[in-house]
């Protein structure tokens, strides 16, 4: 295939790390073998995540010079906010600090305890919420975006008959909202297809259960429901966005990855009583709801971030560079997720390092043994992500045991992800000599940001 050239100048550059293996090798055990806690003059390439690494725009540099820091009625905000309901349609919005400040408040307002929150795969953050408030999470993704190696065009879809029966079995009083991701990420950035969007707010308006929206990278999604469903071939990108949020009745948003910022985020809503109610819990945890956690500069990057995010050779090129990574490792033989989605190229850890128990941590290992091997950061998403179960102590064991390399918006060329390649294909050509880890420091909450672990013997 064509991989299309970037479609930008570089205009500033920032120098990164050139190490030697030695130097990995003490700076990776000083981490405890987590990359999380490995310092950032460390890493050469830093794959670590695509949340706040965005490189801006001139144009948002130059919003930023027009921040109105007001501490109510911020001008910035009134921008933003017009910006959301054009491209997004929802009436309200509530401005956080990122993503999690949004979950954190729905998930305060609209969880009671005991409640079920079905959703297609969890994220760490979100489902972190949903227990924190007293929900169960339950997963009605469809049983294909469980296999690392099915060629689905819409593996984040929802599993109709799955949450169907959740419903006849708790009742829909005991579900306060169907949360639903655009993409998914944790399937391996695989989207959801319109149709499906469609079924589920049908399904759930016969219930009378809200459909929330985790919009993150629905940029991404909208422009795979652009490539893979025959009646939006020639539809805008922002015409599929704002249909595919028609869908929903509010959503969170980290404004750090499809926004096109380096910090924010926001919750959105149609209902008037629940934004009245959002406004009173903004103030206790963020701030006033005209900038809730966020400076005017930022909510004014936002706003131009948000209208340069739907522009076409943007998001065509996004993509192309994760198919071009995807495409190098699958030539050298590399086990990844299929298809290749939107913000990452993911590495199946169990087809990687067949010899190593899941209760060894293979993609925490394999995610060390990559920085030590070429400087390159990347992370883990397996049963170190997926936690413990609450009631048990046993660990949460999902079926996809998975390292991210997870490319930043508009930061890296081609070259640096040849770079990148020929690092995990070297590794892959010595895999039969990693071996596991086991952990010496485990926090209670979202254990793979902190944890500290050891070689095995």
């Amino acid at each position: 295939m064509r991989y299309p050239s970037e479609p930008y100048k570089i205009k500033v550059v920032e120098p990164f790390a050139v190490t030697t293996r030695e130097q990995r090798q003490t700076f990776i055990e000083e981490a405890g073998y987590n990359t999380f806690l490995l310092k950032s003059e460390q890493v050469g390439i830093d794959l670590l995540t695509d949340s706040g690494t965005t490189a801006m725009s001139d144009n948002q540099w130059a919003g930023m010079m027009m921040g109105d820091e007001a501490y109510s009625g911020s001008r910035n905000f009134l921008h933003l906010q017009d910006i959301v309901r054009k491209y997004y349609g929802f009436k309200y919005i509530v401005p956080t600090h990122q993503g999690r400040g949004a979950e954190n408040i729905l998930s305060t307002l609209m969880i009671e305890d005991g409640d079920y929150v079905p959703g297609n795969m969890y994220f760490t953050t979100t489902r972190a919420h949903q227990e924190r408030n007293g929900a169960s999470f339950v997963d009605i993704i469809i049983e294909e975006a469980h296999n690392s190696q099915f060629d689905h065009p819409f593996k984040g879809n929802v599993d109709l008959a799955k949450l169907q029966d959740l419903i006849n079995r708790v009742g829909a009083d005991k579900i306060p909202y169907v949360c639903v991701a655009v993409t998914v990420n944790l399937a391996g950035g695989q989207p959801v297809s319109m149709q499906n969007l469609r079924e589920v707010k049908a399904l759930c308006s016969r219930h009378k259960i809200p459909v929330m929206f985790d919009a993150t990278r629905c940029v991404e999604n909208a422009f795979f429901i652009k490539e893979r469903e025959e009646a939006y071939r020639d539809a805008s990108i922002a015409d599929i966005l704002h249909e595919m949020m028609s869908y929903a009745d509010g959503c969170t948003m980290s404004g750090k990855k499809d926004c096109l910022v380096n910090i924010g985020g926001f919750l959105c809503m149609n209902d008037h009583d629940l934004y009245q109610r959002a406004t009173e819990i903004v103030v206790l945890f963020e701030g006033m709801p005209s900038y809730g956690g966020m400076a005017g500069r930022d909510m004014e990057a936002m706003a131009r971030g948000i209208e340069e995010s739907v522009d076409y050779h943007y998001i065509q090129h996004r993509v192309a560079q994760c198919r071009y990574l995807g495409d190098k490792l699958t030539e050298a033989g590399v086990p990844i997720v299929r298809p290749v989605g939107g913000h990452a190229v993911f590495l199946d850890a169990r087809a990687f390092l067949p010899h190593l128990e899941q209760e060894k941590f293979p993609a925490q290992v394999l995610a060390a043994e990559l920085y030590l091997e070429s400087g390159v950061r990347s992370m883990e998403r397996g049963i170190v992500s997926a936690g413990r179960n609450k009631q048990t102590g046993e660990h949460h064991k999902p079926k996809l045991e998975l390292v991210r390399l997870t490319i930043p918006r508009r930061v890296y060329t081609y070259a640096h992800l040849d770079d990148v390649a020929e690092g995990v294909i070297s590794l892959f050509k010595r895999r039969d000599q990693i071996k596991g880890l086991k952990m010496v420091y485990e926090p209670r909450l979202l254990r793979f940001f902190t944890a500290r672990f050891e070689p095995l013997k």
